[in-house]
C-alpha cells in the first residue's frame, strides 16, 4: 500500500507542475491576477506530493519491503538503518527522486522567500522551474519508476548496496551535489523570466544574485565531500583523477564562479547584462549534461549508474529542449538589452570580464576533453582516453593565469583606474608574496620550485585582500567601526578568496611533496617513510553489522615519540560477497598519514600494504569549505533581506509586463 500511495502522490505531484508551468504563465500573459496568485500555492502542493513520495520510498527501505524492485536490489535486512536511508538515493531510480524532491524544495524557497518581488516576475520564475520538474518528474514516472513491484516471486533476502556507497560521507555527498545541481535552475529561472520581461537591469541580477550564490555553496561543498570520499574510501590515496562524473560537477562549478562574478558586476553597474543570462542558461544547460551523463550508459565510472542508453535518451531530449529553448529565446531578447555602460580597460570590470572568459575557457577545456573520448567513439573513430595529462596540462596554468589578476581585483576602482595607482597598492602585498615564496618552502628542507610557485600565488592572494581590507577599514574614524560598516557580501568574497589560496597551497604541496610507497610488510616488521616509522603490530578479525574484516593494526612513532594507532580493513560484504579496502589515516592540519591494506601474500602471514604520506592535503578541502562559507555570507547581506514597499512592487510590476 505504502508503495503505491508514493506512485499516486508522484503522478499527481506531475500534475501540479503542469499546472504551476501553464496556469500562472497564462496569467502573466493575459494580466490575469488571480491565475497569477496560483503560483505559490501550485509551488507548495507540488512540493509537498513529492515530498510524500519520497518519504513512501523511505517507507519501503526501511520495512525491508522487499516486493519493490528498487527495495530489493538496493538493501538487505543486514544493512545498518542509516544506509538503508543512503540506499533510497543510492541508486538511479531512487536518486532522480530525490533530484525531483530538491528542485520542489528550490521551487517553493522561492515562493516563500521571495514575497517583496513583482508578481509577475515571481509567477514567471515559478512556471519555468514547474517546466524543470515537469521534466523531471517525467522521466522518473515513464523511465526510471522507484515504485516497480517484483510481483509474482518477491525475494525473502534482498541484494546489497554498492559497499563504496556504505560510507557517511554519501549520505551527505549526494544530497549536496543535487541541492548545487538544482539551484542553478533559480539562476537559469531567474534569467529567462527578465528575459520575457524584456528587462535585465540592476534589479534582476540583486534578486538572483543570493539564490545563485547559495546553490554555488552547496555545490562546492558537495564536490569537496565527494573528493575526500575518493580519498579515503577508494584506497588509491589520491583526491581527484579527472574521472568523467568528477568532471560533470565540476563543470556546472566553473559556470557557476563565473556567473556570480558576473551578477556582481550587473548588479553594481549594469554591465554584462546579456553574458550573465547566457552564464545562467550555460551553468544550467551543465548541470543537466552531468545528470545526462551519469544516467545514460554511455561512459564508465566508479560514480556513475550504469543504466540502459533509453533512459540517457529521454535526458538528452530533454536537455535539447531546455537548452534550445533558452537560447532561442536569448537571441531574440539579447540584443535588446544591450549594456550601454562604459568603462575602461583598467578597471575592475576589465579584470572581472577577464576572471569569466579565464572560467569559461576552463569550462570548455574541462568539457572538451570529457566529451572528446564520446564523440570519436559514435563516430566510429575507436576507443580514446583522456586522462590527467591533458587536464593538468591544460587547466592547471589557466588558474594559475587567473591569480595575478584576482589579487589585483579587490584593490581595483570601479569605471577607471591607473596603473600608477595599481603600483603603489600592490608594492608591499608584492614584496609579502615574494618574501614568503622564498623562505616558505625552504621548511620541508628541499626547495621546490612548483611550491614557491604555489606560495607566491597564494600570498599576493592574500596580501592583496589584506591590503584592500585595511584600505576600507582605515577610512573610518575607528577600527570597530571601519569593520561594521563592510557589507556581508564583502566578507564573503574576502573568505571565498581566502579558500581559493589555500586550495592552491593544498594541491600543489600534496602534488609536489606526497610520498607513496607499495610493500610487502608481515606483523613484527617495521617500515619508515617520510621520518616516520609504522610498525606491522598484528592482524586480526572483526565482525561488522553486514560484514566481516582481516584488520591490521599499525603503531606509528617519530624520533621516539608516539603519534597514532592506525587500524585499516580488509572487508568482506556478507550479502554480495564484495571486497572492499577500508584506509586508516592519522589526519593532521599539515599532513596525513595514510595506510591501505592489498591482498595477503605468501603463507607466512605478509600482507601487501601501501603507505602514503600526504603533507597538506587538508588545505584542499578546508579552502573549498571556506569557498562555500563564502558564498553562503552573502546571503546575510542586507539589501538582500530588506523588503521593498507594495507600492514598488507594484511599479516594478507594471515594468515587467512588457
Amino acid at each position: 500500500m505504502i508503495p503505491e500511495l508514493g506512485h499516486f502522490a508522484q503522478i499527481i505531484g506531475l500534475a501540479m507542475a503542469i499546472a504551476l508551468t501553464l496556469i500562472p504563465a497564462w496569467g502573466a500573459w493575459r494580466g490575469n491576477r488571480a491565475a497569477m496568485q496560483l503560483g505559490p500555492g501550485l509551488a507548495s502542493g507540488m512540493t509537498v506530493l513529492v515530498l510524500l513520495s519520497f518519504v513512501c520510498l523511505s517507507i519501503s527501505f526501511v520495512q525491508d519491503d522487499f516486493s519493490v524492485a528498487l527495495v530489493a536490489n538496493n538493501s538487505n535486512t543486514l544493512l545498518p538503518m542509516v544506509y538503508k536511508l543512503c540506499a533510497v538515493f543510492g541508486n538511479h531510480e531512487g536518486s532522480m527522486l530525490l533530484w525531483s524532491l530538491i528542485l520542489c524544495l528550490w521551487t517553493l524557497a522561492v515562493a516563500v522567500f521571495s514575497p517583496s518581488l513583482p508578481l509577475i516576475f515571481q509567477v514567471r520564475v515559478l512556471s519555468v522551474m514547474g517546466s524543470v520538474a515537469v521534466g523531471f518528474l517525467s522521466f522518473s514516472l515513464f523511465t526510471s519508476n522507484p515504485f516497480a513491484r517484483l510481483l509474482p516471486g518477491i525475494p525473502a533476502e534482498g541484494s546489497d548496496l554498492n559497499p563504496l556507497l556504505q560510507d557517511p560521507g554519501m549520505i551527505i555527498h549526494p544530497p549536496l551535489l543535487y541541492i548545487g545541481y538544482a539551484g542553478f535552475s533559480v539562476a537559469f529561472a531567474f534569467a529567462i523570466a527578465a528575459l520575457l520581461g524584456g528587462r535585465l537591469d540592476a534589479a534582476w541580477a540583486r534578486w538572483s544574485r543570493p539564490w545563485t550564490n547559495v546553490a554555488w555553496a552547496f555545490l562546492s561543498l558537495g564536490i569537496m565531500l565527494g573528493s575526500w570520499w575518493a580519498y579515503y574510501e577508494l584506497g588509491w590515496g589520491g583526491w581527484w583523477f579527472w574521472d568523467p562524473v568528477e568532471n560533470a560537477s565540476f563543470m556546472p562549478w566553473l559556470a557557476g564562479t563565473a556567473l556570480i562574478h558576473s551578477l556582481a558586476v550587473t548588479e553594481k553597474r549594469g554591465l554584462f547584462k546579456s553574458w550573465t543570462v547566457l552564464l545562467a542558461i550555460f551553468a544550467f544547460s551543465l548541470s543537466l549534461l552531468g545528470t545526462f551523463l551519469v544516467r545514460s550508459g554511455v561512459i564508465t565510472s566508479v560514480h556513475a549508474f550504469a543504466n540502459d542508453p533509453e533512459r540517457g535518451v529521454f535526458i538528452l531530449v530533454f536537455l535539447a529542449i531546455v537548452v534550445g529553448g533558452s537560447l532561442t529565446l536569448y537571441a531574440l531578447r539579447a540584443p535588446a538589452v544591450a549594456s550601454r555602460v562604459g568603462f575602461s580597460w583598467i578597471s575592475r570590470e576589465s579584470l572581472l570580464l577577464l576572471n569569466n572568459v579565464v572560467f569559461l575557457v576552463a569550462t570548455l577545456t574541462v568539457l572538451f576533453g570529457t566529451l572528446f573520448p564520446l564523440l570519436m567513439d559514435a563516430l566510429g573513430g575507436g576507443k580514446y582516453s583522456v586522462g590527467p595529462p591533458y587536464f593538468n596540462a591544460v587547466f592547471v596554468p589557466l588558474m594559475a593565469l587567473l591569480v595575478p589578476f584576482m589579487g589585483i581585483g579587490p584593490l581595483s576602482r570601479w569605471k577607471k583606474d591607473t596603473t600608477s595607482r595599481w603600483r603603489q597598492e600592490l608594492l608591499l602585498p608584492l614584496s609579502a608574496a615574494v618574501i614568503c615564496a622564498v623562505t616558505l618552502p625552504l621548511v620541508h628542507g628541499e626547495y621546490n620550485l612548483w611550491v614557491a610557485l604555489a606560495v607566491l600565488l597564494a600570498g599576493w592572494l592574500v596580501f592583496g585582500l589584506a591590503r584592500d581590507l585595511w584600505n576600507r577599514i582605515n577610512t573610518a574614524s575607528d577600527f570597530k567601526r571601519g569593520v561594521r560598516r563592510l557589507p556581508a557580501s564583502y566578507w564573503g568574497m574576502v573568505v571565498a578568496h581566502l579558500g581559493f589560496a589555500a586550495c592552491i597551497v593544498g594541491v600543489v604541496a600534496t602534488s609536489q611533496y606526497s610520498i607513496e610507497r607499495d610493500l610487502k610488510m608481515k606483523p613484527g616488521e617495521t617500515e619508515e617513510l617520510a621520518g616516520y616509522e609504522f610498525r606491522f603490530v598484528e592482524v586480526a578479525p572483526v565482525r561488522g553489522p553486514n560484514f566481516v574484516a582481516d584488520e591490521a593494526r599499525f603503531e606509528v612513532v617519530r624520533a621516539g615519540e608516539f603519534v597514532a594507532n592506525l587500524a585499516p580493513q580488509k572487508r568482506r560484504y556478507l550479502a554480495g560477497g564484495s571486497i572492499m579496502t577500508e584506509a586508516a589515516i592519522a589526519p593532521g592540519l599539515f599532513r596525513d598519514l595514510y595506510v591501505a591494506m592489498g591482498e595477503p601474500i605468501g603463507n607466512d602471514g605478509s600482507w601487501a600494504v601501501r603507505l602514503h604520506y600526504k603533507p597538506m592535503v587538508r588545505w584542499m578541502w578546508l579552502g573549498a569549505i571556506l569557498m562555500a562559507v563564502g558564498g553562503f555570507c552573502t546571503v546575510a547581506d542586507k539589501r538582500y533581506r530588506s523588503q521593498r514597499r507594495s507600492v514598488t512592487a507594484g511599479v516594478k510590476g507594471a515594468e515587467y509586463a512588457g
